[in-house]
């Protein structure tokens, strides 16, 4: 939740979503929170999302008007602090460098994160008050009873940054943002060459985007859709020079392969792409014609850098040793070394809350091991999910029992996890036909043994200590888990692929999250789905596809929590955990201010007596 608009909020999904949800939501959690915030922003945002004028007939509302006194004209203004003074930088560290910039086909969370810094929507949520969206991009809108169509009308003035093309050499300056390239972003991602599967599912029920003039434009639903709203407000413009600088139709193919420009972020946001070090740092700039500056929104912080350290202590004694201003921290990390000089004297301060992202293990519902939920239920009660949160998280996660947070109102109250029950999941796998008949100590049926593979995350501390206690946990029940260590871009690119057995990854939850992508059968075979598992369930379908189309709030929860019950018993997951964010900051920031998705960057400053520069700048 920042000045960045709701593209920072939601691909939950899409990783992956996320990764989404992202893609924009899927992705490990670990990898979710090494760009803080604004990669969750943007992927709840990309979940959740999205021009003659609305006919002035009887069913045309107008709504999201600004207040009348100009308070709400711009999105979260009253959190900026007008003492704030310019400059100074915030360094962070990212853990893994990306494939390429290009948030579209790109399903890693950081580079959504990334493309937030310089990009902006239409609206964005107010950080205190989520359920309400105020005005960026837009200056003002208008919906119609059933949010089948909605009138978008720009601010004027809001330029894209400049660039030369890579390919062209052509340079481009001074090009204003128009609705022509709002309706180019549905165009790209509609295009079934484009490799943008997840996104696409939140438009699938979208008719139409018209241009009625630079200005204005329609957005046009087929159905009622409850994620029309969120996806409609959501929407971010793309710079159609950019990236169709070619003469003939734009061509899906070109753009996932356009190499040159998918190193480049081109955006109209609070800042711009200054410098991509491949496999050291990328280096961001306060881009000074941002439309926010003049309406009291411009970020103070001159640059936003992110450094390449993949190991989680050498990123700690970074932090230590100032080279870092911003450090999410391990649990160990937090309870065993928070009592460092550093925090004890006040130049670091810790921050503290409770993510609004789960994790999980995934089974491949694909391998014939996992077909059967007694199997996926024995599963999940032989792991002792207590002892990791004391062990591994130091008691600083929350043992989640399925997709909806325990603070949710989606949640079941009367639904508890899974227990830790070895004798309970012994008699479940002997009932499915699991059983020793060697004697060798492993499970077998119709002649295959129970041996698969774990792929597990090779930065990620959380893991390397979890899947040892997993592991031990599944062999004294007669089951050969091993694991298989690999870096980040392999694993994305396994799951894309299926081309695994079980996995360990984490799902940001956003405000009012869509489970299409995710759960629905229609996913589970498409490249890249966000259902990576291959989760196929009628009910379930028929719970998700009512759920798209119910507005009532009590009729939505009580769905929710009908598919959260169906979720439970299948457990093509076994639910992990709701970690908590443990924040390390230097001390000189001020307003720092912690809201339900987090701490957003653009309204922290440092006075210019303790500002710093970026080395080697």
């Amino acid at each position: 939740m920042n000045n960045t608009g709701y593209l920072k909020f939601i691909l939950t999904l899409l990783t992956l979503l996320v990764v989404f949800f992202g893609y924009l939501g899927i992705q490990a959690l670990d990898r979710v929170r090494e760009t803080n915030m604004r990669i969750v922003e943007k992927l709840d945002r990309l979940a959740e999302r999205a021009s003659v004028p609305l006919p002035p007939v009887a069913s045309a509302a107008a709504a999201a008007a600004p207040a009348a006194d100009g308070a709400a004209d711009v999105a979260n203004r009253e959190f900026f602090a007008p003492e704030a003074e310019p400059g100074g930088r915030l360094i962070q560290a990212t853990m893994a460098d990306a494939a390429n910039l290009n948030y579209l086909i790109n399903n890693d969370a950081a580079v959504a994160g990334f493309n937030a810094l310089c990009s902006a929507s239409l609206a964005e949520r107010n950080y205190e008050r989520p359920t309400e969206f105020q005005p960026m991009l837009a200056e003002s809108w208008e919906i119609s009873p059933d949010h089948l169509r909605y009138r978008i009308k720009l601010r004027r003035g809001v330029f894209w940054q400049d660039f030369t093309d890579p390919v062209t050499g052509r340079e481009h300056r001074n090009v204003e943002v128009t609705a022509h390239d709002f309706k180019f972003f549905i165009d790209v991602v509609r295009n079934p060459d484009v490799n943008c599967g997840p996104l696409r599912v939140y438009y699938q029920d979208l008719e139409s985007v018209t241009v009625l003039n630079d200005y204005e434009f329609e957005v046009r639903w087929k159905t009622e859709y409850y994620g029309s709203l969120a996806c409609t407000l959501g929407l971010s413009p793309l710079p159609r020079h950019f990236y169709h600088a070619y003469e003939g139709p734009f061509d899906g193919k070109r753009f996932n392969d356009d190499h040159q420009r998918n190193r480049m972020i081109v955006g109209c946001g609070p800042y711009r792409l200054l410098r991509w070090e491949k496999d050291k740092r990328l280096i961001f700039q306060r881009y000074d014609r941002y439309f926010g500056r003049a309406l009291g929104v411009g970020p103070a912080l001159e640059y936003i850098v992110f450094d390449l350290i993949k190991h989680p202590n050498t990123r700690f004694q970074a932090l230590l040793g100032g080279s870092l201003d911003l450090l999410e921290l391990t649990p160990d990390q937090w309870v065993q070394r928070g009592n460092d000089p550093q925090f004890e004297s006040g130049a670091l301060r810790k921050y503290q809350y409770l993510l609004s992202q789960y994790t999980y293990i995934g089974y491949n519902l694909r391998n014939p091991l996992f077909e059967d939920r007694r199997v996926r239920q024995a599963l999940t009660m032989l792991i002792d999910r207590e002892k990791i949160r004391h062990d591994v998280y130091f008691d600083l996660a929350e043992i989640v029992a399925g997709p909806y947070l325990p603070n949710s109102p989606y949640h079941d109250p009367e639904l508890s996890p899974w227990p830790y029950d070895p004798v309970r999941a012994k008699t479940l796998l002997a009932e499915a036909g699991w059983r020793d008949e060697d004697g060798d100590g492993i499970l077998e049926k119709d002649g295959r043994k129970f041996v698969f593979t774990m792929l597990q995350i090779a930065t990620s501390p959380i893991q390397q200590k979890m899947m040892p206690i997993i592991k031990e946990s599944l062999a004294a029940a007669g089951i050969d888990m091993k694991i298989q260590n690999i870096e980040w871009s392999v694993y994305i690119q396994r799951l894309e692929e299926k081309n695994f057995e079980a996995c360990c990854l984490g799902w940001s939850s956003p405000l009012d999250s869509d489970p299409y992508q995710v759960w629905h059968s229609s996913q589970a075979e498409l490249p890249g789905s966000s259902n990576h598992v291959g989760f196929v369930n009628p009910e379930a379908d028929r719970i998700i596809e009512e759920l798209r189309r119910t507005f009532d709030m009590e009729k939505r929860i009580e769905l929710s929590r009908q598919l959260e019950r169906l979720l439970h018993e299948e457990q093509p997951y076994t639910f992990l955990f709701s970690p908590y964010a443990l924040v390390a900051l230097a001390e000189r920031y001020r307003n720092v201010r912690v809201f339900s998705y987090g701490i957003p960057d653009s309204i922290l400053w440092v006075p210019k007596v303790e500002q710093k520069p970026v080395p080697g700048l």
